[in-house]
């Protein structure tokens, strides 16, 4: 198997780069399952680490109710965040950058202590919290016409892209995430609402899935770590021209223009 883990780690790369997608690899390799896809994802992070590159971050994918019905799955999944996938706040990205790109309002935590699993509770990841920070995540997908599952997504990074990160950093202290509402806006137009619990009932929540998870792979969320813990909503598609905002009452709001 980890000779077919290098082979896909690299057939996925190679789709990313010339922005060509694939078919999905579970029609490819009906035998492929979650733990392979982990383990291809870390191939190819370790190929872009080689490269360079550096993790600022994780991200939790697949949180809500809304994204798990519309990719078909049951359960949640987790990428990495790298370097070049960070946009500031009222960026430009370009969509010829990317083959089928999405945006998803989240809300962002960054770490002031390390968490590691496997008995992480909601309650460590709110003490371990240095800021809540306004995000847009940049989904895509290397396999063709996001036709994918869980095994498809896992193996692809979690289908991340980029993300955008908001200037205002606010303490956790006193503010209840679950009811913490959101509002979407393409090009001034009212789109998408969500709230806080819509990430696993509370984002705390699916961070601490995600260090516990990790510690399966003998990983840990690093203090100073950007965490994405899922979308409050269901995936928006992007196209040229398209001007987003997210606006998330005290939080603050963050924004981002395609070109």
């Amino acid at each position: 198997m980890s000779l077919l883990v290098k082979d896909i780690a690299s057939v996925l790369l190679e789709a990313e780069k010339s922005k060509q997608a694939i078919s999905p690899l579970t029609q490819q390799y009906s035998d492929l399952n979650v733990e392979d896809a982990y383990q291809i994802q870390l191939e190819v992070i370790k190929k872009k680490l080689s490269e360079g590159r550096t993790i600022i971050g994780k991200k939790v994918g697949l949180t809500s109710t809304a994204m798990q019905k519309m990719l078909g799955v049951d359960e949640p999944d987790y990428g990495h965040l790298l370097d070049d996938m960070r946009v500031e706040d009222g960026g430009r990205v370009k969509v010829s950058d990317m083959l089928s790109p999405k945006v998803e309002a989240e809300i962002g935590f960054i770490l002031k202590e390390d968490l590691k699993g496997p008995k992480v509770t909601f309650l460590d990841v709110l003490m371990a919290t240095e800021y809540i920070v306004p995000t847009l995540e940049i989904i895509d997908s290397r396999i063709a016409d996001w036709k994918i599952g869980l095994v498809d997504t896992v193996a692809d990074n979690g289908s991340s892209a980029k993300v955008v990160v908001g200037t205002k950093l606010t303490k956790i202290d006193g503010l209840d995430l679950r009811s913490l509402g959101m509002v979407l806006y393409n090009n001034g137009e009212l789109i998408s609402t969500g709230a806080g619990a819509a990430a696993l009932g509370h984002p705390a929540h699916a961070i601490a899935w995600l260090a516990n998870k990790l510690n399966e792979f003998d990983m840990t969320l690093k203090a100073g770590e950007l965490i994405l813990p899922g979308a409050l909503h269901a995936a928006v598609t992007v196209k040229e021209g398209d001007s987003f905002s997210a606006h998330f009452g005290p939080l603050g709001s963050v924004s981002v223009k395609f070109e």
